[in-house]
């Protein structure tokens, strides 16, 4: 199979580092982003970087339709053993990998304003973001919705989770809050709100109501993306939380 032209061959304008210098790195391909990281092609067929690559996800996606869900976690052994790619590739990827998760996975300080679902789910990526079994987790905020710290109430299955309100809302009054924030991840990466999920807002809502503790949000976590419930449910016209 001939994945690409070798980097020489391509114009000087369509190669990965200019396209990334000119419109910045979200317009590239994942393998043309690898093949920044990797400098040089090689492997079966002499591919070049952009070619070899294509080559790495092919050959991580094999066993697993998402070859990057298979990146997030692959071990050096792994990488090299893909032709063409020996320790110094593979480390350079790694290290590539394990700055990307820190960078992405770095919550808010103590006592930083949770202001917008894309700052509560920073603040709660850590915790949820990328794992494989389901985990309920909730934000603890104060008066002034500042982050007073996190806690993951339960950890489920792969594909469920058990939590009970009343779980809940005891960590939040134990912790001092007066506020919070509720979330979970979805392993499978769909982020979309099952009826359980709309089902478990609607009694914590009510929950907040009865206890006088807000309740701000509830997100849902997973493959890098996450949801808002209060923007995309019309739950919190149906329990107003006094906020």
């Amino acid at each position: 199979m001939t994945y690409c032209l070798r980097i020489a061959d391509i114009p000087t304008n369509e190669r990965p580092r200019e396209r990334l210098m000119t419109h910045g790195p979200k317009i590239l391909a994942t393998a043309e982003l690898i093949a920044i990281l990797l400098g040089t092609g090689q492997g079966p067929g002499k591919l070049s970087a952009v070619g070899l690559g294509q080559y790495i996800l092919t050959e991580l996606g094999k066993h697993q339709r998402d070859p990057l869900a298979v990146l997030r976690e692959v071990t050096p052994a792994e990488l090299m053993q893909i032709p063409g790619i020996g320790p110094a590739k593979a480390t350079t990827i790694l290290a590539a990998i394990e700055l990307g998760k820190r960078a992405f996975q770095s919550r808010p300080l103590d006592r930083t304003a949770i202001d917008s679902p894309v700052v509560a789910a920073a603040a709660l990526s850590q915790d949820l973001m990328w794992q494989t079994q389901e985990r309920f987790a909730v934000l603890l905020l104060d008066i002034k919705n500042r982050l007073l710290g996190t806690q993951v109430i339960t950890i489920g299955t792969a594909t469920e989770t058990l939590v009970s309100p009343r779980e809940i809302f005891r960590e939040v009054i134990r912790q001092g809050a007066t506020r919070a924030i509720v979330a979970h991840n979805h392993p499978s990466g769909n982020i979309e709100p099952s009826q359980q999920d709309i089902e478990l807002t609607r009694q914590l809502l009510a929950g907040a109501q009865f206890l006088d503790i807000p309740l701000l949000d509830h997100l849902i976590l997973g493959n890098g993306n996450h949801q808002s419930l209060r923007e995309t449910t019309t739950l919190w016209n149906e329990y107003p939380q006094g906020d």
